[in-house]
């Protein structure tokens, strides 16, 4: 069964007994909870008679909603036909199980991560009808398998790119930065590893992580920071890695934010992470480091990795460890199963960076004009590695992308 899937992305709800014509909005809300919980209960006793007495009711109701509200109810219609199907499979009803599974796989259901280890499945998993029904949805959905198809690069192509720079901690305003918030003492008297995760524990815990809202309007860590403080609000993930690029580039450390982006083949995927890569000195390399999640990923000798290494063992199949503090604002714990192999192999598809790396990247200023390099599996469905550029003018301001599959052009060494 699926019950988390059953509260994605809905309205807070709550009781039943309304009337049977069209509720809309609020109304629908109270209803469907109800009528879900009664679902469930059915699903626990095996009640296949009055579930489906229930689902018909849910669903004549549910076609009489607004196009907007059916959007909002959609998780709601989907796993209802879900756990029917996982009720039969129960019940070694294979047939209605089928049936119902592809209802539900037609209204929009994609996990197909957990249509894969559901044990209420099991009954119906090698049957051939199962097996057509569920293999599309790899294509979409299982984001190892995604991730594996897009392992190939290509080393050879060779274009006229701008340069990557990072701006100097001589800069005035990296030196305001520094001194303003004491960052020699954050970043402590040990090795340069040692001050890169503390400068990330720092911003981790002076600042929340909130997704749900957009981030400030002047995007530097010294605004950014007291605006924070000010209004006791959070930043988003490129809020958070946007203020712990300037730290690290005031500390004298060569720092890039990286968009890390699905491949969204259907393009319904808005979602995208963004984190920090750092390089080391000491270590001679790239360092993953993400300020949202308090974490960093080591490889089984509990050596840190970059971002290009983690994609490599993920497509790869080989070991990986969360550091066991990561966390997403205190409160929640993460694991490597849900961070790594579900939520950033997802996202880890497409690399993003600014080509600058400097105070103020992103603030919308007249006349300024940002440029970013994508690198580019080559099994993605957009060939054309040819140069966008769009203008806002409303802001004034100019977006350059440039476009590689050379990994080695897009984590060369600083």
């Amino acid at each position: 069964m699926s019950f988390k899937l059953f509260f994605a992305g809905i309205l807070t709800l709550s009781s039943m007994y309304l009337q049977a014509k069209s509720l809309p909005g609020k109304a629908f809300e109270s209803y469907v909870r109800k009528q879900d919980s009664l679902m469930v209960e059915a699903y626990k006793l095996r009640d296949t008679l009055t579930y489906n007495k229930l689902l018909d009711d849910f669903v004549i109701r549910y076609e009489q909603l607004s196009k907007k509200d059916k959007l909002n109810f959609k998780n709601y219609y989907i796993n209802a036909y879900y756990n029917l199907c996982c009720t039969y499979s129960l019940l070694n009803d294979k047939p209605n199980a089928l049936l119902n599974l592809e209802k539900s796989i037609t209204a929009g259901y994609s996990d197909y991560s957990h249509l894969k280890a559901d044990s209420d499945l099991d009954n119906i998993r090698i049957d051939a009808k199962f097996i057509s029904l569920t293999n599309p949805l790899r294509e979409t959905s299982d984001y190892l398998y995604i991730l594996s198809k897009a392992a190939q690069y290509n080393p050879d192509e060779k274009q006229e790119l701008p340069p990557f720079t990072y701006q100097s901690a001589t800069n005035p305003n990296l030196v305001a930065l520094r001194k303003a918030f004491n960052l020699d003492s954050i970043a402590g008297n040990g090795n340069d590893v040692s001050k890169i995760l503390n400068l990330m524990y720092w911003i981790h815990n002076l600042v929340p992580h909130d997704g749900n809202h957009l981030n400030p309007e002047i995007k530097n860590a010294m605004s950014m920071i007291a605006e924070c403080k000010r209004d006791n609000r959070g930043l988003n993930c490129r809020g958070l890695v946007t203020v712990l690029n300037e730290c690290y580039l005031s500390m004298g450390f060569k720092s890039r934010f990286v968009t890390c982006l699905p491949k969204d083949s259907l393009g319904i995927d808005n979602d995208c992470h963004v984190i920090n890569m750092v390089y080391s000195g000491q270590l001679k390399k790239w360092l993953w480091v993400d300020p949202t999640f308090s974490d960093y990923v080591m490889n089984e000798k509990g050596e840190l990795l970059s971002i290009e290494e983690v994609r490599d063992r993920m497509v790869n199949d080989k070991p990986l460890l969360l550091n066991p503090d990561a966390n997403w604002n205190r409160k929640v714990s993460q694991t490597k199963e849900d961070y790594l192999y579900s939520y950033m192999a997802k996202n880890l598809y497409i690399l993003e960076c600014p080509l600058n790396s400097e105070y103020n990247a992103e603030t919308k200023e007249a006349g300024k004009v940002t440029a970013y390099l994508q690198l580019i599996p080559l099994d993605y469905f957009k060939k054309s590695l040819e140069k966008s550029e769009s203008i806002n003018n409303l802001a004034k301001t100019t977006l350059v992308k440039y476009k590689t599959n050379n990994p080695a052009v897009f984590f060369q060494v600083p």
